[in-house]
């Protein structure tokens, strides 16, 4: 079996903010779709590790940013290499707006945002699958959407190999290029910066 199979799947590339009494805050996903369009519903696969998953099961609104071609990596690392339980994702941050539910949506880098109540979710283990009504919603630009497949191509900055090989075996994370250092990978390691399984690393001479 061939585990690679996987990555044929295409995905689009998403901000989904949510908001408390006491902060804002985002994640980076790759699981929103369209369920049903009458009635309008979307779903989305939140990782149970993710704050604004613990907002989200709070609360039950958000807003989807869909990330257009125009992103770039700046927002990536920003809303999916650090944990809002210990940073301010929106500090310093101006591009953004509120739509009609009080929450932030991205208004750079994106071409469009979804604004969801969620009527039902299902617990998947590791995730939380949340089923959502559209409340509302909006173009931003005509701006192509991101892929998955665009962001490895595009927008993700390409590794820079050493110059001379001196054999040493480490692992790289394929979504945010963090290195584990070790000839094994053990099989159940998440990314500390992504989250991403061990399945999303590749093996890598130095």
């Amino acid at each position: 079996m061939d585990s690679k199979a996987m990555y044929k799947l295409s995905y689009g590339l998403f901000v989904l903010s949510a908001k408390t009494d006491i902060k804002d805050n985002g994640c980076i996903t790759n699981t929103a779709i369209q369920v049903t369009s009458d009635p309008n519903r979307i779903s989305l696969a939140v990782n149970k590790s993710n704050y604004t998953h613990d907002m989200l099961k709070e609360t039950g609104l958000f807003n989807v940013s869909v990330l257009s071609e125009d992103a770039n990596f700046d927002t990536f690392k920003r809303f999916g290499f650090q944990s809002g339980r210990d940073v301010d994702k929106f500090a310093d941050y101006n591009f953004m707006a509120r739509s009609a539910n009080g929450i932030y949506y991205i208004t750079e880098g994106t071409n469009a945002y979804v604004s969801g109540k969620v009527i039902n979710t299902i617990d998947l283990g590791t995730h939380t699958l949340f089923i959502a009504d559209v409340t509302d919603m909006d173009v931003l630009s005509s701006t192509p959407s991101a892929t998955y497949t665009y962001y490895q191509e595009h927008i993700k900055p390409k590794p820079q190999d050493p110059v001379k090989k001196t054999g040493k075996v480490v692992w790289r994370c394929t979504v945010c290029g963090y290195i584990y250092e070790g000839e094994e990978l053990p099989p159940d390691f998440i990314c500390p910066i992504c989250s991403h399984p061990a399945s999303d690393f590749e093996r890598v001479e130095l």
